[in-house]
């Protein structure tokens, strides 16, 4: 047996081996996310070492997804960060890229059941085109829903922030105060101020990041006012009292008004739905009566035009009897 051979192939594959390890390392030691941040800290920390000329923040940032490779995917997609703040928004604890699996999945099983039972293309493809709008309709649908209880519980945070300051307690202490002894969702959100004040960040970017994940006209004006007095000086407590007045006065308005236009916006509903329900209860008690609309191409003709049609008179009758006080 020729051993030296044998002892030859056992030392070129360790050296295979050791070669890949040592490859490893060196990457691991110069490209890697760790060593990328450490050298930036060291930069940072070095005589005259400017970083990436980016502000540190220490804010807890949110991740888009629990998978580093789908994070990085996602980044390269525009306006994500715009998504991301809009999940936020709506109070759901959705990250990215659940927002995206819950958008694409569903289509897809859509897509499979209609694969094995026969479904027309037209219906398959209605079917997936809701199946992937589901996500975005429940999230817009919480937003709505937080935003509004926000605006209510808006006047009695500034209230109750106004009596802290008349009791003698700093404006983060009342911050404080609000998040601990009011209710959700507003209480987490002054909580989160309140705590980013604590952990170092500046009033002004503490209330700044209150107003953008807070996207309402009455909280912005909130935020404006407290920055203003705090530049020009002012009785605080009272400007607070008075913004409260306005709000509580625009929200009974705003009740009236959408008393006033429920006539409206139910003949709008009725108007909207009538044509599908009409055309369904026909299609069930005579099949054939309506065949002709996507047998024959007039009538597929006459179907778009009449779909066109009903789409502008919603538009319309929403830009009516949506009034913005």
């Amino acid at each position: 047996m020729n051993f030296a051979f044998y002892a030859f192939v056992i030392l070129v594959f360790f050296s295979i081996i050791l070669l890949i390890e040592a490859t490893y390392l060196w990457w691991q030691s110069k490209h890697s996310s760790e060593a990328k941040r450490v050298e930036s800290r060291i930069r940072m920390m070095s005589a005259g070492g400017h970083g990436n000329d980016k502000a540190v923040s220490i804010l807890k940032q949110r991740e888009f997804s629990a998978s580093p490779l789908l994070t990085r995917l996602l980044l390269w997609v525009p306006r994500i960060h715009s998504v991301d703040r809009w999940l936020v928004q709506s109070g759901l604890n959705w990250s990215v890229g659940k927002f995206v699996a819950y958008t694409v999945f569903p289509p897809l099983v859509v897509w499979l059941a209609g694969t094995i039972v026969y479904v027309p293309i037209l219906a398959l493809l209605a079917a997936m085109l809701v199946a992937s709008m589901i996500a975005t309709f429940k999230v817009s649908r919480a937003k709505k829903k937080r935003m509004k209880q926000l605006e209510e519980q808006l006047p009695e945070a500034a209230d109750m922030i106004g009596r802290s300051l008349r009791a003698g307690h700093s404006f983060s202490t009342a911050l404080g105060m609000v998040g601990d002894e009011m209710p959700e969702p507003i209480g987490s959100e002054f909580r989160t101020a309140f705590d980013q004040i604590n952990f170092g960040v500046s009033l002004n970017d503490a209330l700044g990041g209150l107003a953008n994940r807070i996207p309402i006209s009455d909280l912005r004006y909130f935020v404006i006012a407290i920055l203003i007095q705090r530049e020009s000086g002012g009785n605080l407590a009272e400007i607070l009292g008075n913004i409260s007045q306005i709000i509580r006065a625009r929200l009974a308005l705003l009740g009236k008004v959408r008393v006033l236009s429920a006539e409206g916006r139910l003949s709008a509903w009725v108007l909207g739905v009538l044509p599908f329900v009409v055309a369904f209860l026909i299609s069930i008690l005579n099949p054939g009566f309506l065949r002709v609309l996507w047998t024959d191409p007039t009538g597929i003709k006459l179907v778009g035009a009449a779909l066109v049609m009903m789409v502008f008179g919603a538009i319309w009758m929403r830009k009516i009897i949506r009034i913005h006080v």
